[in-house]
Order: C-alpha cells, then structure tokens, then sequence
C-alpha cells in the first residue's frame, strides 16, 4: 500500500496527505528546540526535526532487527524528503500558505546562503533523494516483509 501510495504522492507533489498534519506539528516543534542555537539554525531546524524523526525510527527499528518496520520508516522519511522539496522550490515564489504567516524557511535559508536562485535545483535535489530513498524502502521492504525480528 505505501508503494501505491508512494507512487502517487511522486506524481502529485504538493498533495497534502494523511501524514502531513503530523509532519508538520514536527515539524514546527523543531523551530524553538533548534532556535537556542541561533536564527539560522532554528530555521532549518524545522526541516531537520521533520527528517530527524522518521529517521530515529529507522535506527530504533534497524537496531531492533526488525528491518521491516526500518523500510516503513525509511519510506516516512521519503515521504518528508518530498515535502521538503516542495518548500525549497517554493522559496522564491513563497505562494505556500505557512502556518502563522512569518518567514518563509528557505527564502531565508537559500537567500542568507547566496543560493535563493538555485531554489529549483536544490529542491529538484530534494526530490530525487527523497524518490531514491523510496525506491529503496519499497525494494527491501518486500524482501524483509517475511522475515521475523531479531532482537538485539
């Protein structure tokens, strides 16, 4: 089912999905806890928390020996990767809607870094990872989708 679904948020980016709501409450918890190591960090700090999350769960499920669940989180991960470019590739133009209004996190990142006019290529970057990553969770998830968990 994540391979279908996958498979459709690929062809739809931008689609606000049933796990978006959850990405981006992470998402927006990331601002203030990255924020204490300044203004720069705390705006990137939502992007992290998004793809830090998912990604704790892949090594909680890896070291687990429950490599399955590992690809599921790894496809959650994907699932952020793409959202993400769909926020770099709006940095310019910044025709999101963003919660509360503010700033525009990669309008700040990509402008304060001299890469505002890469935005595309950058958030295109985004999306090949993000493709690459699911890719990979929906190929080795099928071959650890029978195998039971080895505790470490």
């Amino acid at each position: 089912m994540l391979a279908l679904y996958g498979g459709f948020l690929i062809l739809n980016p931008g689609h606000y999905g049933w796990l978006d709501s959850l990405d981006l409450a992470i998402h927006e918890f990331g601002h203030p806890l990255f924020g204490v190591f300044g203004e720069f960090i705390g705006a990137l700090g939502g992007t992290l928390m998004q793809l830090l999350v998912p990604a704790i769960f892949v090594a909680y499920f890896w070291r687990q020996g429950d490599r399955h669940a590992a690809m599921v989180a790894l496809w959650w991960v994907a699932q952020n990767l793409w959202n993400v470019s769909v926020y770099v590739q709006d940095a310019r133009a910044e025709e999101l809607p963003l919660v509360g209004g503010g700033e525009h996190d990669w309008n700040y990142l990509l402008g304060t870094l001299g890469l505002l006019n890469h935005d595309q290529l950058i958030g295109g970057g985004v999306r090949v990872a993000g493709v690459l990553a699911y890719a990979w969770s929906c190929l080795r998830g099928w071959t650890y989708a029978g195998e039971r968990a080895e505790p470490t």
